[in-house]
């Protein structure tokens, strides 16, 4: 039964307060908070990439990356071309195919990479799915074969909560896509032979690059196999069965953007002076919660992750549960408008294979109070759109 006209009128008042930033988009996510185009003044432009001066910005971009997210020393990392797809694309092509693997997937990337194993490198391997909201049983894999999994899935909000169940001694290579996990969550090292990620994410960087970091197991994995397939120039890491070290320097295979690196090492230095990885995950952190506090108080919204455990605290996704929607995308659709609209939340929508609902980027550059900000207005949304369509 609809209500009372100025009831109504009650519910659909929009809140005053408005969030600063109104950018909750999961990918090119927010920039950090300090950041201004004059930042950029000291990018290389013009230059080349091999000149002294580019190669001095690469390098500084590896050992910032290295030393906010505590990568060992003994660990490669890489710019390499193509955002984190290309990383990862980069690492299947060139480290696959040695003995057979388990690829794992309970969102759209991961269902990406077990297609271009199955059907296009056409590797002997085992499929482990789960549904969005839900995540495989990482315990139940065969870790003598290389595993392949995301650990954030970006588009399922659900994410690995540890890498205990990774054997220290495995024969298999586990290559972890770690794109909106980076930088907000704590990875562990000695169980990920191969991690990659974007800048764009959880530092909010520019689009185009991506970063490779291999252990020294995938390191001697590559100068010890060689590939049945022919290897793509972008794709290659090795010169007569040894390591090309000067893609682990900031000798980049190809040209990269020094104006995207200038607005990474920016992102790089505020974090850093934020107080590091730690500092990143706690601002991560506190978006997320901030979310889940309003789901609990909410009875028409849901988070998607089934197990409160592995809820994501960056790529944060949502559904409506009241039961007077009847069509949940075109309703979800409707309320992430009307938010476009008044400019309170920009690219929630949920991503086009996910079920219906909402995402809402938590990364370390959204700061809270704009999560808190929005929030009311997605109460106002919500409430408006259920009026419109009863």
């Amino acid at each position: 039964m609809v209500m009372t006209t100025s009831a109504t009128r009650d519910i659909a008042r929009k809140p005053q307060m408005r969030p600063a930033n109104p950018r909750f988009s999961s990918g090119p996510c927010a920039k950090p908070p300090v950041w201004k185009l004059e930042a950029l003044s000291d990018a290389p432009l013009g230059r080349s990439h091999r000149a002294a001066v580019g190669k001095s910005k690469l390098a500084e971009a590896i050992d910032l990356t290295r030393e906010i997210l505590g990568v060992p020393a003994d660990y490669r990392i890489g710019i390499v071309p193509a955002s984190d797809t290309g990383a990862y694309e980069m690492a299947m092509w060139s480290l696959l195919g040695e003995r057979p693997a388990q690829m794992v997937a309970w969102e759209s990337f991961g269902a990406g990479w077990v297609t271009d194993v199955v059907k296009q490198l056409k590797i002997d391997a085992t499929v482990h799915t789960a549904e969005y909201g839900e995540i495989v049983d990482m315990a139940a894999l065969n870790y003598d074969n290389d595993v392949c999994f995301t650990w954030n899935g970006t588009t399922s909000g659900v994410r690995v909560v540890s890498g205990d169940v990774i054997p220290a001694d495995r024969a298999g290579l586990t290559l972890c896509d770690a794109t909106s996990a980076a930088f907000a969550q704590d990875l562990p090292w000695d169980k990920l032979d191969v991690t990659t990620f974007s800048w764009q994410k959880v530092m909010g960087g520019e689009a185009a690059h991506g970063m490779l970091i291999l252990s020294p197991r995938a390191v001697e994995r590559l100068e010890s196999y060689t590939p049945a397939w022919p290897l793509p120039k972008i794709f290659r890491m090795t010169k007569g069965g040894k390591m090309i070290e000067g893609i682990f320097k900031g000798e980049t295979i190809n040209t990269p953007s020094m104006l995207a690196v200038e607005d990474y090492l920016v992102a790089l230095k505020w974090g850093r002076s934020i107080g590091g990885l730690d500092a990143l995950m706690h601002r991560a952190n506190a978006n997320a919660q901030a979310i889940w506090n309003f789901c609990a108080a909410k009875p028409w919204i849901a988070n998607l992750a089934v197990d409160p455990a592995t809820r994501s605290n960056t790529s944060v996704c949502l559904k409506f549960t009241d039961e007077r929607i009847t069509d949940g995308a075109a309703f979800a659709k409707a309320v992430a408008k009307r938010l476009e609209a008044e400019n309170i939340a920009l690219d929630i929508g949920a991503y086009r294979d996910a079920p219906a609902g909402l995402r809402i980027w938590c990364g370390a550059t959204v700061e809270t109070s704009d999560i808190e900000a929005m929030l009311p207005w997605l109460e106002w949304a919500f409430e408006t759109e259920i009026a419109a369509t009863a």
